[in-house]
């Protein structure tokens, strides 16, 4: 990484790969976006850079890379291990950490002590610029990247052929919506919709509020 690469990534701006951030701040806040990137598709966490683009620098490098590494070590589950490089630019430090979309996805954050209370998954993943706690069917559907998981079993039923005909009607379909129409149990239409999504005949969004998904090819 150097000053040319740094210029390339300020053009581009924050997205799914990319975030700036003014410092360091605390671990858990810093883990969160490393195992979004981690859970999705790679990224780059760009440190002494605003929102703005204003170059701010960092202060201490040993403090803020000691930071780092406590938050992939400590509060990513399993653990990540970041390339972290300081490039000067303009008078001042970059500290560029790179995270490797991960192979042994899903991520977690490492929740203790007053966080006992959250009731989310743990897991993040980036949308667009955004670092977002993934749904439960996400999660299953990350799961299922790993290379230890188990094969794919799938059978077209009633219900998913039901859903393939709502779907070419209103285009978007949710859990809940899914098990409704079907009349089954939140769980069960959750699990059917993820194996669906496995098989590559829908695709699902997390791009707004509450999960959806579309079917993964044109109409007839």
């Amino acid at each position: 990484m150097n000053y040319k690469d740094i210029q390339v990534l300020l053009e581009q701006g924050e997205g799914v790969e990319l975030e700036f951030k003014r410092r360091v701040s605390s671990p858990k806040k810093i883990a969160k976006t490393m195992i979004a990137f981690a859970n999705t598709q790679g990224g780059i966490i760009l440190f002494g850079i605003d929102d703005d683009k204003t170059i701010v620098g960092i202060g201490s490098e040993k403090e803020e890379i000691e930071l780092i590494l406590t938050a992939s070590m400590y509060y990513c589950e399993p653990p990540l291990q970041p390339l972290i490089d300081i490039v000067p630019y303009k008078g001042r430090d970059v500290l560029v950490v790179t995270i490797p979309e991960s192979t042994q996805k899903p991520h977690v954050l490492f929740v203790d002590g007053d966080d006992d209370e959250h009731v989310g998954t743990g897991v993040y993943i980036r949308v667009n610029d955004k670092t977002v706690e993934a749904s439960k069917e996400v999660v299953k559907i990350l799961e299922a990247e790993n290379p230890n998981a188990p094969p794919l079993r799938i059978a077209i039923g009633d219900a998913e052929r039901r859903l393939f005909e709502y779907l070419d009607e209103h285009e978007r379909i949710t859990v809940k919506e899914f098990a409704q129409l079907v009349n089954v149990s939140k769980r069960r239409a959750s699990r059917a919709l993820v194996q669906l999504v496995r098989a590559g005949l829908i695709h699902v969004h997390t791009n707004e509020k509450e999960d959806y998904y579309t079917k993964a090819f044109g109409n007839d």
